[in-house]
């Protein structure tokens, strides 16, 4: 049996929000979309939204925090947020949301229930941003270890330290860069997604998913991919073919509906795992 289940409620352009369920804590990572589509895919992952002990924010754009402001209203919960993103969240917002803020520097260490949570810098050009490292110790001894990182540039030194050796990773798959060359997108918009502080492309995620696995990581997860500038297919594949093993979950997260990465070898998926 799986010690730990991860989850991706919902992934892209249009709302982010992920869940890490372990036997002491329901961790929500981000909260895009609206309360109503956050609470049915919660509902759905079998972790109705009163039982998530927190949530951690990655950044403050709108597609990874437009659901804050009436979950909180109704359900408030801590909110892990380093202070740039804060601020930026905080304004014009309601008391009772700020109120749930819990600021922190960029690189904090914090306790949830049974895991630690440790945040990292990621390259993304809003006002700030982090990806998150989250440990915890099962009932045998043994510790587990599951790493977070959407909306980054590129893959620094700082990201490549933290998601190195986790067990589980999610990690940015956003697009094919000839589908966003080619595609309809203005050419600022071209230009910001292929910079150092845009989104990670469908051959940087995965040049750094054979690293991952080769440093000893056994599920990983594409995540925020693009449905303009990417095809799920097409992002399995490619990563697929870098790591070069089929003894790796992988599966890739959707726009639009629950997806759970499996995380113990008897929830090995023998089809491609796109929904």
């Amino acid at each position: 049996m799986a010690q730990y289940r991860m989850i991706s409620l919902y992934s892209g352009s249009s709302g982010n929000a992920f869940l890490l369920i372990t036997p002491g804590a329901r961790i929500l990572i981000d909260a895009g979309k609206n309360a109503r589509a956050l609470t049915r895919a919660l509902d759905e992952a079998g972790c109705p939204v009163e039982t998530v002990n927190a949530i951690l924010i990655t950044h403050d754009h709108h597609d990874h925090t437009s659901a804050l402001a009436v979950l909180l209203k109704h359900h408030p919960v801590p909110v892990h947020v380093v202070e740039a993103s804060a601020q930026v969240i905080a304004r014009g917002a309601p008391q009772y949301l700020t109120d749930c803020l819990r600021r922190h520097t960029p690189l904090f260490c914090e306790a949830v229930g049974d895991v630690t949570v440790r945040s990292f810098i990621t390259p993304h050009d809003s006002e700030f941003s982090v990806g998150y490292r989250m440990e915890f110790t099962d009932e045998a001894g043994v510790v587990h270890t599951v790493g977070y990182a959407t909306d980054l540039g590129y893959v620094t030194e700082d990201v490549r330290a933290a998601l190195l050796g986790c067990e589980s990773v999610v990690l940015e798959c956003n697009h094919d860069k000839d589908m966003l060359l080619t595609g309809p997108y203005p050419y600022h918009l071209k230009e910001r997604i292929l910079s150092r502080y845009g989104h990670l492309s469908n051959d940087d995620c995965a040049a750094f998913a054979g690293e991952l696995i080769e440093g000893g990581t056994e599920h990983l997860m594409l995540a925020h991919l693009s449905e303009q500038n990417n095809d799920p297919t097409l992002a399995y594949n490619e990563v697929l073919t870098a790591i070069g093993r089929d003894d790796v979950d992988l599966c890739v997260a959707a726009p639009d509906h629950v997806v759970e990465l499996p995380t113990a070898v008897s929830n090995k998926w023998e089809e491609l795992p796109l929904c």
